[in-house]
């Protein structure tokens, strides 16, 4: 098994551009970091192309099938490819792939709009995920699902929901014609008290921009905007922990 001891070495420094935002959009390859979210790529079926481990990680059964994909590194090229503080000491480099939406539209759909914010971002996706909706749409204007700081407030789910990007306004028109209610998000005069909602099966949920909140086209194309009543004096919440409360009421 190769060793590498430097952060020198040509393939840590390709590795650790994989990091970098500039060279990420446009590549076929995205580094991820942490035995967690490693584990969780290898049960979903994915094969990484390569994987950066120190010594403690070299033995673990779950990468027996990839030992000859595997260089160990020493723990200064594991701090140098960290993104964390505290690094583990694994990392994968993984093909960077994103799904299409189904041919047949239906169950239960979260689209994202213009949300900048990358842990917001990754929030979503694993509240998505644990609310049990499995098609997820980044919108333009939404941080990149490849940002390591995303992959890490996924925390994994990225492999057990369908990611796609796409522009928002046809992903619309797609699923009102399959015949499926868009819900947007927007305290206006029209708009209704999610309570108000029954919980279905089939259903689109939009969440808008962190400041600016949906995009107007955007929200003048949805069938029923919904709001969360607030009882106290904070002016509104945080999109990530207003869509958990309109997620897991819609899919209760």
């Amino acid at each position: 098994m190769e060793y590498i001891a430097s952060p020198k070495n040509e393939h840590i420094k390709a590795a650790k551009k994989l990091t970098v935002k500039k060279y990420q959009k446009g590549g076929d390859a995205y580094l991820l970091e942490g035995w967690h979210l490693v584990q969780e790529a290898i049960k979903s079926g994915q094969t990484p192309r390569r994987i950066y481990a120190t010594e403690k990680f070299i033995e673990e059964r779950e990468l027996r099938p990839f030992y000859e994909l595997i260089t160990e590194i020493s723990p200064e090229v594991a701090k140098h490819l960290a993104e964390t503080p505290t690094p583990q000491g694994i990392f994968a480099i993984m093909p960077r792939e994103l799904g299409s939406l189904p041919e047949q539209l239906s169950g239960q759909y979260l689209l994202l709009d213009g949300i900048q914010d990358p842990g917001n971002v990754g929030t979503l996706v694993r509240t998505a995920d644990a609310a049990g909706i499995h098609q997820v749409v980044f919108g333009n204007g939404t941080a990149d699902p490849f940002n390591p700081k995303v992959l890490r407030a996924m925390q994994g789910s990225q492999f057990h929901v369908n990611i796609t990007q796409a522009p928002l306004n046809g992903v619309i028109k797609d699923l009102q014609t399959a015949g499926m209610p868009v819900f947007g998000t927007e305290l206006n005069v029209n708009a209704k008290s999610y309570r108000d909602v029954e919980p279905r099966d089939n259903f689109a949920l939009i969440v808008g921009n962190e400041g600016n909140g949906m995009d107007k086209a955007l929200l003048e194309e949805t069938d029923t905007n919904l709001y969360i009543p607030i009882k106290g004096s904070a002016e509104s919440l945080n999109v990530a922990i207003a869509a958990a409360v309109v997620m897991f009421h819609l899919t209760a």
